[in-house]
């Protein structure tokens, strides 16, 4: 590693960032409205026991398809780690799949005439191929901020430039996603609810080819503006000793924990808004006002934290947000519904606090390549990316399901008025439930032993070895 090269230009760093920009065109769709688009288009039927026996299986079809794709993250890590091409390990599999990535992020919002049995194999074939393709890109772009630099700082900076991105491109998904849909759609008012369902499921569709078109270009664009520059001397290892060194790695096993809880947390909430509004507020319109709210303060908040660990470090800092960010999600079951503007509050301050946290965690990662090739003398980075990016599917496994599982045991029912009881089962989706796990992760961190002192004297002597390991080599 060259101490010389490890400052970044402002376009390298929006270019890494283009890359968070295509997957979240897509992340986020999933998050806010995969669970209202099988409940509502997909799945919808007008017989209340039916839509309730596929609410259950579709919450197993969640859980099964995204727990399956846990081991396919890990193959990517690895592959990844053993790649060798003109331009590096992790850069060509921007190239490779871009297209694949957004062909198939389209048939998954695609909506077949079949049985619902039939229904249900095309839901499975195509999630489970969404899943792979989403790792076979976005495990090595995130292994790829491992290796564009090793200064710590510049880490965090990347990192924030790279969620800024996501942020933004959350912001497009959440203010255009519903006009779209009911644009190309053609939805009128007074459309019932089975016609409704046919005109969405068309919206839907042509929705997604306009973001599988953006993601393509964005991810181009990453491959063509970042560059691989750490080169550890290192010894050869075996896929046994790597995930040897991956499950005895302290500090990656503790961020693999707060990862998983916060995915959950942001699922959940996420995924119960559109049923919060449209039946707890009863207003539907205002769902996409507030999903743009949060995420412009997320944004705000994202850009920002780098100054904030300079001062605070990032664990101090990590888990002062997780705890405000819990206080704000509980304190917001005594919301209203007509209490629009304290819902609104109480939205921004909770996104200005738990915002930065993937920002703050993900950089954490890399730290930990760090910290395991510093103990080990082996680095890894594409298997500690990978496996930190089942934190993400696991989470996700966990929150999507719980919310679809949860919608069904309070007895929802699309389209029509809610009982008392599915409406309480919404709130607590909204609030108390996320705010559990957000709390929990900033109760775990207190755990994680790396600081801000120690990565400093870490990376110092990994730099003495890499001079060593050059010396040596041209002797």
């Amino acid at each position: 590693m060259n101490s010389k090269t490890q400052k970044l230009t402002f376009y390298e760093k929006t270019g890494y960032a283009f890359g968070d920009a295509a997957s979240n065109l897509f992340w986020m769709t999933f998050i806010y409205f995969q669970s209202k688009f099988y409940t509502d288009v997909f799945f919808y039927t007008p017989d209340a026991a039916l839509e309730r026996t596929l609410l259950q299986k579709l919450a197993v079809l969640l859980l099964l398809t995204r727990i399956l794709d846990m081991g396919f993250d890990l193959f990517m890590g690895v592959l990844g780690d053993r790649t060798k091409t003109r331009w590096g390990k992790f850069r060509p599999y921007l190239l490779w799949f871009a297209v694949p990535f957004g062909i198939i992020s389209v048939l998954t919002f695609t909506t077949p005439s079949f049985s619902p049995n039939g229904k249900l194999i095309y839901a499975y074939i195509t999630l489970c191929l969404m899943m792979m393709v989403y790792s076979a890109i976005n495990i090595p772009y995130s292994a790829l901020m491992g290796v564009i630099s090793s200064d710590s700082q510049e880490r965090t900076s990347v990192s924030s430039y790279r969620f800024a991105f996501a942020f933004a491109a959350g912001l497009v998904v959440q203010t255009y996603t519903l006009y779209l849909v009911d644009y190309f759609g053609r939805v009128k008012p007074q459309m019932g609810p089975e016609l409704l369902a046919v005109a969405k499921a068309h919206g839907y569709q042509l929705t997604m080819g306009i973001y599988a078109v953006a993601a393509t270009a964005l991810f181009f664009l990453t491959f063509a503006l970042t560059r691989e520059r750490v080169q550890p001397f290192q010894e050869k290892s075996t896929l046994s000793q790597d995930l040897k060194d991956l499950a005895t790695n302290v500090p990656w096993l503790i961020l693999f924990g707060m990862g998983t809880l916060t995915v959950c947390a942001v699922a959940i909430r996420s995924g119960a808004i559109l049923y919060y509004f449209q039946y707890y507020v009863g207003n539907e319109k205002l769902a996409a006002a507030f999903m743009v709210a949060g995420t412009l303060m997320s944004l705000l908040g994202t850009v920002l934290i780098q100054y904030v660990t300079r001062f605070a470090g990032r664990k101090a800092t990590y888990i002062g947000l997780a705890a405000l960010g819990s206080l704000f999600l509980a304190v917001s079951y005594w919301v209203r519904p007509e209490q629009v503007v304290l819902m609104f509050a109480f939205q921004v301050l909770y996104s200005a606090v738990t915002g930065p946290t993937s920002a703050v965690l993900w950089a954490m990662f890399a730290d930990s390549a760090d910290y395991s090739e510093w103990r080990t003398g082996r680095r890894a980075t594409g298997l500690v990316f990978s496996a930190a990016g089942m934190s993400n599917k696991l989470g996700w496994a966990i929150g999507g399901p719980v919310t679809v599982w949860m919608l069904a045991q309070f007895g929802y029912q699309a389209s029509v008025a809610q009982t008392p009881h599915a409406l309480h089962g919404i709130l607590l989706l909204f609030t108390f439930i996320p705010a559990v796990a957000f709390l929990l992760t900033g109760v775990g961190l207190i755990f994680y032993p790396l600081n801000e002192a120690r990565m400093k004297k870490m990376q110092g002597e990994l730099l003495v070895r890499q001079a060593k390991g050059e010396a040596a080599a041209s002797a």
